[in-house]
């Protein structure tokens, strides 16, 4: 364990473990309770066409792949809300079109074609100082906007027509929060990968589901379940030599049916 901390890229690792975990715990609750699963993998794969964009400007790609994600999060909740277009159609249109463009971009960008793999699959391993103060900005962003309007979230995940009704500006919220759960799909783009970053927002989520019942304490287990699953995918890969976006992801989905199989010992011991 001394050999694993003494290297600087595996504490960048650890840190981006924990504020991924608490950002993807908290907006992947949202994305799990409110069914928006589908919605939100349209947003991460539409992204792909920022990464592009990002290469072809000569931009950090993680930007690009931002505002992509934003635009196409802020389009698919606009066209939804206005019943012009089915919600399905709406994804996979947001999806193909966005992987479509990243391809485009990355062919006419003049000189070496850039290797994607790190993109498309993740690498922890390999995340950056500024990787780390944007997770980081994102993480305190989104838990202050959580304390902040807890209520009101909680009344728009479970009831939106009596969160209306109370007063709420639900499609303000609505727009917002489709704005952190993009920026949370593209920053987590660093940890697992466009191909896997959807199980990062819906793995832990299922698995506290398991055990809890109200919001706060889903939130709270899905962190939880999301930092331990990261770590021990870090401890996978680096002392078995595998991608580290894929072991962590295998790692999450272990701890799922471990406590899918003994779900009825834990939950005599912790109260929903």
């Amino acid at each position: 364990m001394t050999d694993f901390l003494s290297y600087q890229f595996i504490v960048n690792a650890l840190l981006a473990s924990l504020f991924g975990a608490v950002t993807a715990g908290i907006m992947g609750t949202y994305v799990v309770t409110r069914r928006m699963v589908f919605i939100t993998g349209g947003v991460t794969h539409a992204s792909f066409g920022g990464l592009g964009l990002g290469y072809f400007l000569g931009i950090n790609p993680i930007v690009g792949a931002a505002g992509i994600a934003v635009i196409a999060g802020l389009s698919v909740e606009y066209f939804n809300q206005k019943r012009k277009i089915r919600e399905d159609s709406l994804i996979a249109m947001a999806w193909s079109l966005g992987m479509a463009l990243g391809i485009i971009f990355i062919f006419i960008t003049p000189g070496y074609a850039p290797n994607l793999m790190s993109y498309l699959f993740g690498s922890i391993l390999t995340v950056s100082t500024g990787d780390l103060i944007a997770m980081s900005m994102l993480m305190i962003t989104v838990s202050l906007f959580f304390i902040l309007f807890f209520r009101a979230i909680q009344y728009i995940t479970f009831d939106e027509e009596f969160a209306r009704t109370a007063g709420i500006p639900v499609n303000f919220f609505k727009y917002l929060l489709m704005v952190l759960v993009a920026l949370t799909a593209v920053i987590y783009i660093r940890v697992a990968g466009i191909i896997l970053v959807l199980s990062m927002l819906t793995i832990p989520q299922n698995t506290a589901m398991l055990l809890a019942k109200k919001l706060k304490n889903i939130i709270f287990w899905s962190v939880f379940f999301s930092f331990a699953g990261s770590i021990a995918g870090l401890l996978l890969s680096y002392y078995r030599d595998i991608p580290s976006g894929a072991s962590i992801i295998f790692s999450l989905m272990v701890i799922y049916f471990l406590i899918a199989v003994f779900k009825p010992i834990l939950r005599k011991r912790i109260k929903s």
